[in-house]
């Protein structure tokens, strides 16, 4: 009974977020929150003391001038890297605000500000890093494990790459528990909680106060979350179609960087793909066949979401006021 109860809670959460008026995304940041609509972007920080603290901004994504990016299976890796761009953005923004401090004069302190090279540098670092989690190390390990087995195969075969994508999974989430054991990102999972409830609340069309978000889940199918789980199931059988199609013509270690490295090419399309799959669930007669792929990010989501405070609604909240706030400015077309 309690499992029909949870899969129709998680249908109706799907339902009411492709139901939207305006597609509104969001980012959890250090001590708050950042929301960004179609043309324009938020940031809302609670401030050492006590106050909250609003950064508004234009939003152009780069498929506004370069027409092509905006096309299927494009628009995915554009969406990806632009939301990279403005999360690093953001988490710089936030942590200079939140940190922000009063000297001996009475007179407000910043924090030191990252700039671009920094930006840039951190953002490349980020995906070095990501691809050496869930990449390299999941291939190695696949490869490693089918070898103690005696499975035949071998990378060419449909196992190798289901490991492969277990694999990836378990790395994701055991990251997730591991981080989650620390105070700050304890805090960053309530503004992540927060976010997705006060998004909800706009969906439903309410007014956007601390007593409506209050009744709303927590988990959000349109979270970055679950589209690295569709990414995830997206790979296995793109990888498991087109390497073995590849004639590799190394040995050894040597053919071991060639797949990986072709792997690595591949996680663009694999990205456009991913995109394109939760489009569709835009669309009534998809939905069902699009569910299944999201409800799994909605279950990874109980572990980087928390229950919000009132404090941290209020964050969300405001935030997500001045980027719809922005969105109704017809000056900013």
């Amino acid at each position: 009974m309690k499992r029909n109860n949870r899969r129709s809670a998680l249908k109706s959460l799907v339902t009411a977020s492709l139901c939207a008026p305006i597609a509104v995304g969001g980012q959890a940041v250090i001590e708050g929150v950042m929301m960004r609509g179609p043309k324009a972007m938020a940031i809302a920080i609670r401030r050492a003391d006590g106050g909250i603290f609003v950064k508004e901004g234009k939003w152009r994504s780069f498929g506004r001038k370069l027409t092509f990016l905006k096309w299927p299976f494009i628009r995915g890796s554009v969406v990806l890297a632009e939301a990279m761009i403005n999360g690093i953005q953001a988490l710089n923004f936030s942590a200079q605000e939140a940190l922000a401090g009063i000297d001996n004069d009475g007179k407000r302190t910043n924090a030191d500000n990252l700039s671009n090279k920094a930006i840039a540098l951190a953002m490349l670092s980020s995906v070095a890093v990501g691809l050496c989690l869930f990449l390299v190390i999941p291939h190695l390990a696949s490869s490693f494990l089918l070898k103690i087995l005696g499975a035949g195969g071998g990378v060419r075969s449909f196992a190798f790459h289901a490991l492969d994508g277990l694999i990836k999974m378990l790395i994701f989430i055991n990251y997730i528990l591991l981080i989650g054991r620390m105070a700050d990102i304890k805090r960053l999972f309530g503004y992540h909680g927060a976010e997705h409830k006060a998004i909800y609340t706009y969906e439903a069309n309410k007014e956007l106060c601390i007593a409506n978000a209050k009744g709303y889940s927590t988990l959000h199918p349109r979270c970055g979350t679950a589209f690295i789980m569709v990414v995830v199931f997206v790979s296995i059988g793109v990888f498991a179609t087109v390497i073995p199609l590849i004639s590799f013509s190394g040995t050894g270690w040597y053919v071991t960087g060639e797949i990986i490295l072709t792997k690595i090419s591949l996680m663009l399309p694999i990205a456009g793909i991913a995109y394109e799959i939760t489009r569709l669930a835009d669309k009534d007669a998809m939905r069902r066949f699009a569910a299944p792929l999201i409800y799994p990010g909605l279950l990874i989501q109980t572990l980087t979401t928390s229950n919000p405070t009132d404090d941290q609604l209020e964050v969300a909240i405001e935030a997500l006021k001045r980027a719809l706030k922005m969105e109704n400015d017809q000056s900013i077309d």
